[in-house]
Parts: C-alpha cells; structure tokens; sequence
C-alpha cells in the first residue's frame, strides 16, 4: 500500500498459483489537496546571489525535448529578427541572441561596454543560462560552474524578465506548462524508437492445433521465428501444412494496431498544447492539416498573430531603450513587413 503524496494509494490482492488476481486504485486524489510542484518556485539566496526557481540548465535541455516547442521558439526569434532594424551600438546577431534568452528562459540580459569616458561602445549579450542576480538586486553574476564566476559593474546589465506570481527576481518562460508535454513528445518518439529497433512490431502469437504437424516442424517453425526479430525483422515467412485444418494456424497481433493508434494520439496532443503555450498557428509551424478544409487563409492567420503576438513582444523589448536612454530597438511597421 503506498500513500505517498500525487500517486493513489494501490491495494493488492495476493492469490494462490493458477488464480486471478485483483487490485484497486483507491479514491481519486485533488491535486490542490497537496504542496503542488509549482508552489516550490522560489528563490533562495546563497549569501551572494539568488539562486533560480527551476533549474536553468534542465529548462534548456528540455526546450529541444520536442521539434514543435524548438521549432516554435525559432520561428518567433526569426519574425522578431525579420522586423528589427539593427542599431550601431546593437547588431543583429547580437538581438537574435538577446530574443532568444527571452523565449525560451523568460529572462534576457544585455551588458553596457564603454569607454574610458564612460561613452557606450556597444551592447553585448549575456547568456541568461548562466546570469544570477545579485543578493541586493542590483548586482549580476555569471556563474558557470562553482569555479567560474564573473561579476559585473553595477548599472551596466539591463535585465528584461517575464512576469511571475510566485517571485520578483528571475522570470519564467511562457511555455513553461507546456513541459511535460514536451516531455511526453520526446518519450513517446524514443519509446517509439526501441519498439522498433528491439523488433517488438513484428510481435504476434503463432496459434497451432493443426495435429499433422510433428515436432520436428515446429522446431523449425520456432528456429524461423526468432531470425526473424532485430535486422531481419521484415523478411517474409513461409508456412507449409500437407493436410492441415482450416485455423489450424493463426496469426494474433500483440497490440500492434493499439501501439500505433496510442502514439499517433499522444503525438497530435501533446503537439497541440505545446502550439496552444506558444501562441502559434498551426499553419505558420508547417502542420499538414488532417482534414479537407485545411486551416484557413495563411496570410490571415499570420497578420492576426503578428498583430496579437508579435507586437506585445516587441513593446517588451523596447524595455532596453528606456534602461538606455537611447533608441536601440527598432522594428519596422508591421504593415510595412510584408507578412504575407
């Protein structure tokens, strides 16, 4: 019996060899009625600095868990990258990376150089996986291992985070509900992989009550079978029976159809609710529709969104002109863009 909070409480019934046995889930368990994961996103300082919510460096790994979510992200630091006019003291690689921290992290950070006169020289990135903020925040750290720290000049980071209910100091990217169906993307495409490369696809029962066949018939039968699992898993089988019965020999699936009908499913799911996170259209990811109607008129489908998601990010960005005090991030219209 475990009672352990988030799973249900499982009762077994042992029973003797040769009898069935039975077991229960128990009660549905509310998942409010427990401290939920997300209650745990706070920060902690160590003296130094604040230490993040989650792990930066598994929210990265788990970003390219699924091409939708990767692929997302991309698309929307390419349109951005599409709009932005590139500034002498901000280049255009330099933005793609900056817009990319804030996709996918929620945080993006920018460093001031200057001069000996303290005239700006240029803005560079930071790479947000590594930034920590100060314990007074206003100082910044990069920190890439317990080793390797930087400290930067107090004034001379400008931090954009995405806003979050649980804590001021760092942000959390949009899509961060949509993890774990990034990860139920990934694990059923690897799961999908080792059914194949083990050869379980070719898995059925061979059902024999013919009574012509003698033992040495199965043996070779049986010796056949088992060449036929991993490389050669594909090739063809050929059954001779002098004067069997009709069923004599029958072939049954072991979940075949079941496999390939779950997968498709999990797939096409957990793919909608991470384009749902990101605020994508389907049609402006690539998706084949499923249906003869499609998905509407892509042109208005990428006008609507440049309209509704597009320009909401830009204003955000535009955050640094005022840390600045100068026009650095500029886009062009989006009439003027030709999103068509």
């Amino acid at each position: 019996m475990s009672d352990s909070p988030g799973n249900t409480t499982e009762l077994s019934v042992p029973a003797p060899a040769g009898r069935m046995e039975a077991f229960t889930f128990g009660d549905p368990t509310p998942v409010l009625d427990e401290r939920g994961i997300l209650d745990y996103l706070e920060c902690w300082s160590n003296g130094r600095w604040y230490e993040p919510p989650i792990s930066f460096d598994g929210l990265a790994k788990s970003s390219k868990a699924s091409v939708f979510l990767q692929s997302g992200l991309n698309f929307k630091r390419n349109m951005l990258a599409r709009t932005f006019i590139p500034h002498r003291l901000l280049s255009r690689q330099t933005f793609e990376q900056f817009t990319l921290d804030w996709l996918w992290l929620g945080n993006c950070y920018l460093e001031k150089q200057n001069n000996m006169l303290r005239n700006t020289l240029g803005l560079k990135p930071a790479l947000g996986k590594y930034m920590r903020r100060g314990a007074d925040l206003e100082s910044y750290y990069q920190v890439r291992s317990w080793r390797d720290e930087h400290a930067f000049l107090k004034g001379s980071i400008c931090h954009i985070r995405e806003a979050d209910i649980d804590q001021e100091i760092y942000g959390l990217p949009e899509w961060l509900p949509a993890l774990q169906s990034a990860l139920l993307n990934e694990s059923a495409t690897l799961f999908r992989r080792k059914y194949y490369n083990n050869g379980s696809h070719a898995g059925f029962i061979m059902y024999m009550t013919d009574a012509a066949q003698n033992e040495n018939d199965v043996d070779a039968l049986r010796t056949a079978l088992k060449s036929a699992k991993g490389p050669g898993n594909f090739r063809n089988l050929f059954m001779y029976a002098p004067n069997g019965k009709k069923d004599g020999i029958q072939l049954i699936p072991v979940s075949e159809v079941a496999a390939k009908d779950e997968f498709t499913s999990i797939k096409n799911i957990s793919r909608d609710d991470m384009l749902a996170a990101l605020r994508i259209p389907p049609q402006l990811m690539g998706i084949v529709p499923q249906n003869a109607g499609g998905f509407g008129s892509i042109k208005e489908a990428a006008q609507i969104w440049a309209m509704n998601e597009l320009e909401p990010i830009q204003s955000r960005l535009r955050q640094v002109n005022d840390w600045l005090g100068e026009e650095v991030i500029r886009f062009t219209p989006i009439e003027a863009a030709s999103l068509e």
